[in-house]
């Protein structure tokens, strides 16, 4: 194998130089640093296959920069050498992390063959790791369906956050998808192998809710018959989604804070702080800035949470969407419902997206399902729905100056729209799910000028 990446670390100069030549020749790509210390954070951010270290070094032994190392990079391939073929630092080093080790003096074959092996172990995880993340793109964020331009920014922004790891808020009114659009960020983050852990604070009586963050000991209060490990805890190494983070008292909130700085939880009831580490995502439909002006909030942990803003915006602001996200509804419950595939009448689409859904998503989803279930024929109707929502009542109703109701047209384009998306782009293919001929399609193409400007908004006129 060739094209490799390979950082050394070697208390001894002449070790250094000897790999480094040895594994040049072979065609690898090759670091070396006789400081274990300066080479830690040189590892953690650079893109090595494979790490090489001593284990016997005077600053650091390499069963520290091993752990170290490990902690910031979990995925990191390492292989330890060592001069004394000790089988007990060969154990202590595999239970730390390390692939293999190589005892000196080693024959020059046999180390080319353990670290051929070790990167092209590296390789494989790492695909793996690609696709699982390529799924999760799949999965997660085109289950939040739309086509809408907020919602398209919403999704590269998203991508884009779920790379870092810093603390993110997301607001949004009830019914948004906010529980969605965390799980999205976790399976798009570098902790998507880790645990994923979320709780509602709303939820959690207040009694209880300091428990169930942080765990107790033994005793701690009445009812506490054993020790509990706490849900930071059960998060570490992975995301920790915290819903309704508006509804915690000023106490819970003093102890998030003192999270978020130390990265350390206190169990009730017990003095030794544990060490945590979790990605926080918090969540909430209050005005937080609201909160904090009334005293109910603490400002320096509003500021500490609002690293990161994203606001997913109300299903009345993206109207354009309303159209794929009844057929994508009406489609999931045709199919866990064991229903025949039910049609849905034109003029549906029209009074569905009229109504301002102050439930948001959430709501629709609910009206569909309803409407699935006790339609009796094989066609949704205006009849099928609630007749407050055929009418257009209620506190949502968009009947504000600046909405304009869909008209058909418009519902049509951003289903092709949609359609394209799904096929990638494969016009064949598109044509077959709307089921009509691709000569048909072409025109409509040309029609809405779908394709032809990749940057046009698609939706209403």
């Amino acid at each position: 194998m060739s094209g490799g990446r390979v950082y050394i670390v070697d208390d001894e100069e002449s070790m250094c130089n000897f790999m480094a030549i040895m594994l040049r020749k072979e065609g690898y790509e090759v670091a070396v640093n006789q400081d274990p210390r300066e080479a830690v954070d040189k590892i953690c951010v650079g893109d090595y296959d494979l790490v090489i270290a001593d284990v016997m070094m005077p600053e650091m032994s390499g069963l520290e920069l091993l752990t170290e190392v490990k902690r910031r990079k979990p995925d990191q391939e390492f292989i330890v050498m060592t001069a004394f073929a000790s089988v007990e630092s060969a154990i202590e080093a595999m239970k730390k992390g390390a692939g293999d080790y190589i005892t000196k003096p080693f024959k020059i074959d046999e180390i080319k063959l353990v670290i051929n092996r070790a990167i092209s172990h590296h390789r494989i995880l790492d695909e793996n790791h690609k696709l699982k993340k390529q799924l999760a793109i799949t999965h997660d964020l085109d289950s939040f369906i739309g086509v809408s331009e907020p919602v398209v920014k919403l999704k590269e922004l998203v991508k884009q956050v779920a790379q870092v790891d810093s603390t993110i808020l997301i607001r949004g009114e009830s019914g948004t998808g906010k529980d969605l659009l965390c799980h999205a960020i976790h399976s798009l983050s570098q902790r998507c192998d880790g645990p994923f852990v979320s709780i509602n604070c709303a939820a959690i009586p207040e009694t209880l809710l300091e428990s169930e963050l942080f765990g107790h000991g033994k005793g701690a209060f009445t009812g506490a018959i054993r020790d509990k490990e706490g849900l930071f805890k059960v998060a570490d190494g992975g995301t920790f989604f915290l819903d309704e983070i508006g509804n915690t008292s000023l106490g819970i909130q003093v102890k998030l804070l003192r999270v978020l700085e130390e990265k350390k939880i206190t169990p009730v009831g017990e003095t030794k702080p544990i060490p945590v580490d979790v990605r926080l995502i918090c969540a909430t439909n209050a005005n937080i800035e609201d909160e904090v002006t009334a005293g109910r909030f603490r400002s320096d942990l509003f500021y500490r949470l609002n690293v990161i803003p994203v606001h997913i915006p109300p299903l009345r602001e993206r109207v354009e969407d309303i159209p794929l996200l009844v057929d994508y509804f009406v489609d999931k419950f045709c199919s866990r419902h064991n229903q025949p595939h039910k049609e849905i009448q034109p003029e549906v689409y029209n009074i569905l997206s009229v109504y301002g859904w102050p439930g948001n998503v959430r709501e629709l989803e609910n009206t569909i399902e309803r409407a699935v279930l006790l339609t009796k024929g094989y066609i949704l109707t205006p009849a099928s729905f609630p007749e407050p929502i055929v009418n257009g009542k209620g506190d949502g109703l968009v009947n504000v100056v600046d909405h304009k109701t869909p008209t058909l047209e418009s519902i049509e384009q951003a289903y092709i729209h949609w359609v394209l998306e799904q096929t990638g782009g494969n016009k064949s293919k598109a044509a077959r799910m709307l089921g009509i001929d691709a000569s048909t399609l072409y025109r409509k193409l040309e029609k809405y000028k779908i394709g032809q400007v990749r940057t046009e908004k698609v939706g209403l006129t």
